[in-house]
């Protein structure tokens, strides 16, 4: 018998908020009466947050947990709860409780009654500071033109719905957990939906990611993402192109200074665009063998997602 639902909770130093996380889960899931598991991640947290969860692991069957011996970061813990999810429909909320449970169910019929194949929350009415909602509406309307997702208006809410396909199918490395909608429509999951959820305002500790950096780091990994679905199975296509481009305007100009030496109308060394074509030339040929190398680099890359767990429950 397949199961509904899959909560992956990832989560760094939540030591307060996951057991009254996870009732508020079983409440929701015996109300609607869903099979179910609860995946906690456990990011190289020095808190109690694993002997919690361990304890949550003996009273009941419906949790799972997963430790990393340190910090490496959401998506990794995401990357790593996708592989032992087994739910039709694969749920993923932060742990903090800004988060509500009681959209799992709305969440749940939009994946399997409407066919998407993935929802994503939308935190109209949020409790952050500024520092953190000025950038993520910033960082909102650069995605949405990059990506061309024009329904989204929040990419990186924690809480979102998965056809089990999705997660089955991406990868999601380094950063990119800001852009799964992205990765899911390079995948082909192009059916992507939204929902507006509650924002609950944070009931303890503080946020663990914070303001303008997160905004710039999101921006450079966007680029990335741009790139490497554009041009991350052909590098040698933008690298030689360039390349071959600038060393053919660099010796085209040496062949005119040529020639202008030999009909006696210039010394060449005398010349700074002599040094400008040698330097397009020497670049381009730099450029043509990145390219080279970056292609033998790209199909023979296995352990970027090579992550060190501790313990698994």
């Amino acid at each position: 018998m397949n199961m509904d639902i899959s909560v992956v909770i990832p989560l760094y130093n939540e030591e307060e908020s996951i057991g009254e996380l996870y009732e508020w889960i079983e409440r929701v899931m015996q109300q609607h009466g869903f099979t179910y598991e609860v995946i906690f991640i456990s990011d190289g947290s020095t808190d109690r947050s694993w002997p919690i969860i361990k304890e949550l692991n003996e009273r009941s069957s419906h949790v799972k947990g997963i430790k990393f011996r340190r910090n490496y970061g959401k998506s990794p813990a995401l990357y790593c709860g996708f592989a032992e999810a087994q739910g039709d429909v694969v749920i993923t909320m932060d742990a903090d409780l800004q988060d509500s449970p009681d959209e799992i169910p709305e969440l749940y019929r939009m994946v399997k009654e409407e066919g998407y194949d993935l929802v994503s929350g939308y935190k109209q009415k949020r409790y952050d500071p500024l520092s953190k909602t000025l950038p993520t509406k910033l960082f909102n309307a650069t995605a949405r033109k990059v990506s061309g997702i024009k329904n989204l208006h929040d990419f990186n809410c924690g809480l979102k719905a998965y056809r089990r396909d999705v997660v089955k199918n991406i990868e999601v490395y380094g950063e990119m957990h800001r852009y799964i909608p992205y990765l899911a429509k390079q995948a082909g999951f192009d059916k992507i939906g939204e929902k507006v959820v509650q924002h609950q305002a944070r009931k303890y500790g503080v946020s663990k990611f914070m303001g303008w950096n997160r905004f710039v780091n999101g921006y450079l990994d966007l680029l990335t993402l741009w790139f490497l679905s554009t041009f991350g199975k052909k590098p040698m296509h933008v690298f030689g192109f360039l390349g071959t481009l600038m060393f053919f305007i660099g010796f085209i100009a040496t062949i005119i200074l040529c020639i202008g030496k030999l009909m006696g109308r210039l010394w060449i060394t005398d010349s700074p665009f002599f040094y400008i074509a040698l330097t397009m030339m020497i670049l381009g040929t730099q450029l043509f063998l990145a390219g080279f190398v970056a292609d033998l680099v790209s199909r023979s890359s296995t352990n970027r997602n090579d992550y060190q767990v501790e313990e698994v429950i």
